[in-house]
C-alpha cells in the first residue's frame, strides 16, 4: 500500500474527529455573556482536545514523511492510534459536561495516555519496517520527551482522583509541551 493512502484516511478520521467534538457542543439558550458561563467547562475541554488532535495530526505528518513503503504492521498500529483518537469526543464530551470531575478527568488522561501508547506503537513499527537507521529512528533518537508526557498523564489519572482541576492542568502542560513542533524529524529528512 502506498502511504498516501493510509495519510488521506487517517487525515479523514482525524477530521471526523474534530468535526464530532465540535457539534458536542450545544448552542447557549439566551443572547448575553452570561449564558455562556455555563459552558466554559465544555468550551475549555474542547479547546484542550482540539490542541491535542492538531498536535498528533501535525506529528503523524512528520512521521509519515519518513516512511518509504506501507506493512501491515503500520496500518494496524495506525487504526490502534485512529481508535484512541476516536475516543476524544466521548472523553472530552463527558468531562466538559461534568466540569473536570473525577472519573471523567481520570478517563480523559488514560484516553491520553492510551493514544501516546499507541503512537509510541505506530512508531516502532515505521522503524522496524523502515530499519534501525531508518530517518525516523535517527529522529526520534531516546524520544525523552514522550516518555516524560507518558509520565505526566499517569500523574495526571492519578491526580484526578484528589484534585480534577490539577489533572486539567497537567493534561495542558502536556499539550503546550507538544505544540510547539517536533523538529526532530524535520531536521532528518531536510539533510
Amino acid at each position: 500500500m502506498e502511504k498516501n493512502r493510509l495519510e488521506a484516511f487517517s487525515d479523514g478520521v482525524i477530521a471526523i474527529i474534530i468535526t464530532i467534538m465540535v457539534l458536542e457542543m450545544k448552542v447557549p439558550h439566551g443572547s448575553d455573556f452570561v449564558s455562556l458561563k455555563p459552558l466554559l467547562p465544555v468550551f475549555l475541554s474542547y479547546v484542550l482536545s482540539f490542541m491535542y488532535v492538531g498536535i498528533y495530526w501535525n506529528n503523524h505528518h512528520h512521521m509519515l514523511q519518513t516512511v518509504k513503503h506501507v506493512t501491515g504492521g503500520i496500518l494496524w498500529a495506525n487504526l490502534h492510534l485512529l481508535f484512541w483518537l476516536s475516543l476524544f469526543p466521548f472523553v472530552t464530551g463527558w468531562m466538559g459536561e461534568n466540569h473536570f470531575a473525577a472519573m471523567p478527568a481520570g478517563l480523559y488522561g488514560l484516553v491520553l495516555l492510551m493514544a501516546a501508547i499507541a503512537y509510541f506503537i505506530l512508531q516502532k513499527s515505521i522503524i522496524v519496517s523502515q530499519g534501525e537507521n531508518s530517518l525516523l529512528s535517527k529522529a526520534v533518537g531516546r524520544d525523552l520527551k514522550s516518555k516524560l508526557s507518558s509520565l505526566l498523564y499517569v500523574v495526571g489519572v492519578l491526580a484526578a482522583f484528589y484534585s480534577p482541576i490539577l489533572s486539567g492542568l497537567i493534561y495542558a502542560a502536556v499539550a503546550l509541551m507538544w505544540l510547539i513542533p517536533d523538529s526532530r524529524i524535520e531536521r532528518v529528512v531536510r539533510n
